[in-house]
């Protein structure tokens, strides 16, 4: 798995890309997500766009980043499922505890913020 990371206003965007499986995947993706936290940002949006599959600790993972960002305060969103993420997500039934986004602008947008990219 790949990440990067981005930043429009206040709003802290992490990309995924490619297996999403656990392991070192898991550890890095919770140390960014305590990072941004730890750096003051309340609002992270979790770009799915480029991964191309998902194991159940990879499910953990969200779960685990999603508790995190409310047991301080914030809000996490998650944008651009692929057609099996959000298959997942269904029938895992937790499609409906997920903010979930056609995009990332559309989920930086529900935030309320309409800045510009700055990182």
């Amino acid at each position: 798995m790949k990440m990067k990371d981005e930043f429009r206003g206040g709003v802290a965007i992490i990309s995924l890309e490619g297996k999403v499986i656990g392991g070192n995947d898991a550890t890095m993706f919770h140390g960014k997500m305590h990072e941004y936290i730890n750096n003051g940002f309340k609002k992270v949006v979790v770009n799915l766009g480029r991964v191309e599959w998902m194991s159940s600790v990879g499910m953990g993972m969200l779960i685990t980043a999603l508790a995190a960002t409310k047991n301080n305060k914030g809000q996490m969103k998650i944008a651009n499922i692929t057609d099996r993420i959000e298959s997942l997500l269904t029938i895992t039934r937790l499609m409906s505890i997920f903010d979930v986004y056609d995009s990332v602008d559309d989920a930086v947008a529900a935030f309320g913020n309409k800045a510009q990219v700055v990182g």
